[in-house]
């Protein structure tokens, strides 16, 4: 499902988020815009420290001091929750927003079964008694793929694999029916064969459910074959956004082409790796203009001097002189 077929079901604008400290605040996400449709599955990618954790923290309410909202808007089917009070998120959280992290092991708690996990976190939030929610759980751990699941529902998380504790987080994060998911990095710590089977998984699920799910993740390999539409961040900004065929395959912004060529070709033989000279600039050194141009080998006066705006457009660059304009050339 394209942006363009639903209205928005996660609506963010022009998102700013600081840190105070010692010597002032420093900004780390700075004008982040962008939608979310239902059943849609948003990649967001981009080197670590671009604000991508970040904004799906922000999204979930879950950022903590001294981080704060010091700027926008963030709106869930119409309703604004960046400015709800702690209760009122709190009880967004699960029933709303869903939310699948890294680490599995760290996401379940290691003294309850799966099954009383599932169960408590569907008492909850849906109005359903004991003996209803064992059944949905049983449903839901038969529904991500996990084997014997009349059993394995009463055994605790050190019991499973890696892989199938993830299966397990990704049946918490459904099992109130939210409408939204937040995906962070949520294939990182497992082997290449379980991060396909979790990626199909995610598809799936967000077919079947028409739940929009958010993926955070620094590999666009994975964006590649799970998400519609992708947005690279850098420096807390958005760099470029559009369908993932366009972006991939014809990458508008330098920063997103030097990405892409990157990633090691199956098919051609290559003596060394291409990569991005330098390193993403920190909080308090971000550049004036582009905050790619110290990095880009495209660079002129103007990209030093004036920060690019992000076009309104299906797939747009922030960037002064884009890649496809240079193609047309």
């Amino acid at each position: 499902m394209t942006e363009s077929a639903a209205a928005p079901l996660l609506s963010v604008r022009d998102l700013r988020i600081v840190f105070d400290g010692r010597h002032g605040p420093l900004t780390a996400l700075d004008g982040v815009s962008f939608d979310i449709a239902p059943g849609e599955i948003l990649g967001v990618v981009g080197e670590s420290g671009a604000g991508k954790s970040l904004t799906g923290t922000a999204v979930i309410g879950l950022l903590d001091p001294p981080g704060r909202v010091a700027g926008g808007e963030i709106h869930l089917s119409g309703q604004r929750i960046d400015n709800l009070p702690a209760e009122a998120m709190r009880k967004l959280r699960g029933r709303r927003i869903g939310a699948i992290f890294q680490d599995p092991l760290t996401s379940l708690h290691p003294l309850l079964s799966v099954g009383d996990q599932l169960v408590e976190t569907i008492l909850t939030h849906l109005p359903v008694g004991r003996a209803e929610a064992r059944r949905r759980a049983l449903d839901l751990l038969k529904e991500v793929g996990i084997p014997a699941a009349e059993t394995r529902i009463d055994h605790y998380p050190h019991q499973f694999s890696g892989g199938m504790r993830q299966r397990v987080v990704i049946a918490l994060a459904l099992c109130a029916e939210p409408s939204l998911i937040i995906a962070d990095e949520p294939t990182t710590a497992l082997d290449v064969s379980i991060q396909a089977q979790i990626t199909t998984l995610l598809k799936r699920l967000c077919r079947e459910h028409g739940t929009a799910i958010m993926l955070v993740t620094h590999d666009m390999g994975v964006i590649a074959e799970t998400a519609d539409r992708v947005a690279v961040m850098y420096a807390g900004r958005i760099v470029e956004i559009g369908p993932v065929e366009e972006v991939v395959r014809r990458p508008n912004h330098p920063y997103t082409a030097g990405l892409m060529a990157s990633i090691p070709s199956v098919h051609a033989r290559h003596e060394h790796l291409n990569q991005i000279d330098g390193a993403m600039p920190r909080l308090n050194a971000i550049p004036p203009g582009c905050a790619f141009n110290p990095r880009c080998g495209r660079v002129e006066a103007l990209c030093r001097e004036h920060r690019p705006g992000l076009p309104a457009a299906p797939h747009a660059a922030a960037c002064h002189f884009p890649l496809k304009e240079a193609a047309h050339a």
